[in-house]
């Protein structure tokens, strides 16, 4: 017998078939069956009156610590947290330990996801071996073990030549290479972002041009290989300089894409005055400056996706000294009430143009088939309340870390029910 649920009476989002109103979305044995003004009855029903549905969210920058720093988080518990925000698909950084650099690391990934039977889990291999930049990881065998893109994240591929042949080796798998630009030559040993804040907390800097530079040399390097299946993803974003970067790229119609996380739209250098170790992130929080230019490059559509970059920690480490504690935000769980806080209070994107960002286009930079209500496309839906308000306590994550600066701040946009594959996997 047919496994039917039915999700009736809610405002259906879903920008790639241009659906933005009132109807009901009928799932039969995990694929999307119909969508539209459904009359017959299944035998699950949920009355989403008020509520929004949307394609389940996807999350492309995620840290789940698994293998190597499980006390920190595990994919089981990253999971976890990620159904608990709505997101239906995240996909892991490699720079875990050991890193995941062969066939076997992938696979070992995805069996875990699959195991914890809560989000669809993907995992991004690396560049390099040991992420230690010099010589090329095994990419055609990752990407045939699923790998969907390649990135040191953490760190920045320094040698150009080692990039470009990386890149040349991408665009035969058909995979997206995705970079953290940061020309360590700039950032040094800097911790926070380098200008009058770093300076007068005796903090070192890390410079914007460490982003740039990167980005620039990178722009460089694909209209060399251009024409061919190459495409570069730059991730998450912070500088007004990195925006110019991207705007001409894509004036240039190359096959650029970008990202930026909720804290370099939330938070600014300030923060770091107080020696905080939870807003020690990298990239540096910037200047009030450098966030405008975000805002602004995602009004005008600039921007290809909304990550969270969600970096569990354990306490005992972020409580060592500001220059000492290790860099990153675990902040999964409240991400989707913070893009509603930077984005659409201020009128900056409507609920369209932010679900948008967080499933379509986001799935189309890692070339998976999701992020739409399609018919006969596997039934991941989020279920949205829009004027929920509820305030984040750390203490009740079901991540396994802390380490997050929005405690006690309150959010309006709760996720009510997150499906996966025609399951309920979360309700709220």
């Amino acid at each position: 017998m047919a496994n039917e649920l039915l999700i009736k009476n809610g405002h259906v989002i879903d920008p790639a078939n241009g659906i933005d109103k009132k109807c009901d979305v009928l799932i039969v044995d995990e694929k999307i069956a119909e969508v539209g003004e459904i009359e017959k009855s299944a035998q699950t029903v949920i009355d989403a009156a008020g509520k929004l549905v949307t394609p389940g969210l996807i999350d492309i920058h995620v840290h789940f610590r698994e293998p190597g720093d499980e006390e920190e988080e595990t994919i089981a518990s990253g999971s976890a947290a990620a159904v608990a925000a709505g997101f239906t698909s995240v996909v892991c950084m490699p720079n875990t330990n050991p890193v995941i650099e062969n066939e076997t690391d992938v696979e070992y990934i995805h069996r875990k996801g699959r195991q914890t039977r809560k989000t669809h889990v993907y995992t991004m291999g690396a560049i390099t071996k040991g992420l230690q930049g010099v010589e090329l990881a095994e990419m055609g065998f990752m990407a045939e073990a699923g790998a969907v893109g390649f990135t040191d994240d953490g760190r920045g591929v320094q040698d150009p030549s080692v990039m470009l042949r990386a890149l040349k080796y991408a665009a035969m798998f058909d995979v997206v290479m995705t970079q953290h630009c940061q020309d360590d030559s700039f950032a040094g040993n800097g911790v926070m972002n380098a200008g009058y804040y770093s300076t007068i907390l005796g903090l070192p800097g890390a410079d914007a041009l460490a982003e740039e530079a990167m980005l620039w040399r990178d722009i460089q390097l694909v209209k060399k290989i251009r024409p061919g299946r190459i495409r570069y993803h730059a991730q998450h974003i912070s500088t007004a300089g990195s925006v110019e970067l991207i705007r001409a790229a894509k004036k240039d119609s190359l096959p650029i894409t970008c990202e930026v996380t909720p804290h370099h739209l939330l938070l600014t250098e300030e923060c770091c005055a107080e020696y905080d170790t939870n807003y020690k992130v990298n990239p540096p929080l910037r200047s009030a400056k450098d966030v405008e230019a975000l805002k602004q490059a995602i009004a005008e559509g600039l921007v290809d996706a909304l990550v969270t970059d969600h970096a569990p920690h354990l306490q005992s480490e972020k409580e060592l000294e500001f220059l000492a504690a290790p860099f990153g935000i675990a902040s999964l769980e409240c991400a989707l009430g913070l893009y509603v806080k930077a984005l659409i209070e201020p009128g900056i994107l409507n609920w369209p143009a932010l679900i948008r960002l967080m499933t379509e286009k986001s799935a189309k930079i890692i070339g998976v088939d999701k992020g739409t209500l399609g018919v006969g496309r596997q039934g991941d839906v989020t279920i949205i309340d829009p004027d929920a308000e509820y305030k984040i306590d750390v203490s009740k994550f079901r991540s396994k870390s802390r380490n997050c600066p929005y405690h006690g701040w309150t959010l309006k946009g709760r996720v009510e029910k997150t499906i996966v594959g025609g399951e309920i996997r979360f309700e709220a």
